[in-house]
């Protein structure tokens, strides 16, 4: 029997549960490649935002940094990197002083990070629900069929194909549409979950490298001139030492 044959005789209950799982399949095509764009799009915009960023932690002005992240505003990185040196560089401009606002700055990239996650995993929770709850739909579909099977054989008496057919055909192609449904769903999940973790990485150690850059050379910088400071009068009185002998 062809499968054109087999659809002609499921019946309305069936024939519900088929266009449930095919709109499911839908939706979760829709959004694999939804968010298949969105990764993508954030991970060159990443890549093409690293360059500038390298750029600002070897030296670079902060005018110019924040100009960057304005250029690639999908990227993760650049999101997470713009909120912080924005908050520097706003105590800055009001006169404040820029080492003093670490915790502002170190807040301002712990929401940015939290933001951006849930912008990345919007979606993603959809995905789990259908590739968890497809089968068991099919399944559901598969257990009816074999009801109606059954209660046709107790209408006519008779075990013959023509009987049994709506049933089996309901049962048969419920099962495969919901395993055909939630397997897309699974495999995307897992591989859209993986890329998550690897761009919370590269955020955490983003947001790591700026506030080095921003608040660990300053420092640096002090001590170096408390080192020349100790070391100065201590060359003036070794002087007088030495022109006695």
């Amino acid at each position: 029997m062809s499968l054109t044959e087999l659809l002609g005789h499921v019946g309305i209950f069936g024939g519900a549960v088929m266009v449930c799982l095919a709109l499911l399949s839908v939706f979760s095509v829709g959004m694999i490649i939804d968010k298949h764009r969105r990764f993508g799009l954030a991970s060159r915009q990443s890549e093409k935002f690293k360059p500038q960023f390298k750029k600002f932690l070897h030296g670079g002005d902060v005018q110019d940094l924040i100009e960057a992240g304005k250029l690639h505003e999908n990227s993760h990185v650049a999101q997470v990197v713009s909120a912080g040196i924005i908050e520097y560089d706003g105590v800055r401009q009001s006169g404040g002083d820029p080492v003093a606002s670490l915790e502002l700055v170190t807040s301002a990239l712990r929401d940015s990070i939290s933001e951006t996650l849930i912008q990345l995993k919007r979606g993603l929770g959809f995905l789990a629900t259908i590739g968890s709850t497809a089968p068991f739909i099919g399944l559901f579909g598969t257990v009816v069929g074999i009801i109606n099977a059954f209660r046709s054989i107790a209408a006519t008496g008779s075990g013959g194909m023509s009987v049994v057919s709506g049933g089996i055909a309901e049962a048969l192609i419920s099962t495969a549409l919901g395993i055909f449904v939630a397997i897309p769903a699974v495999v995307a999940f897992n591989h859209f979950t993986g890329k998550m973790e690897t761009f919370q990485v590269e955020m955490n150690r983003a947001s790591s490298q700026l506030v080095n850059r921003l608040f660990k050379i300053p420092e640096l910088k002090e001590l170096d001139v408390e080192v020349d400071e100790v070391k100065a009068p201590r060359v003036k009185k070794e002087g007088p030492a030495y022109a006695t002998r």
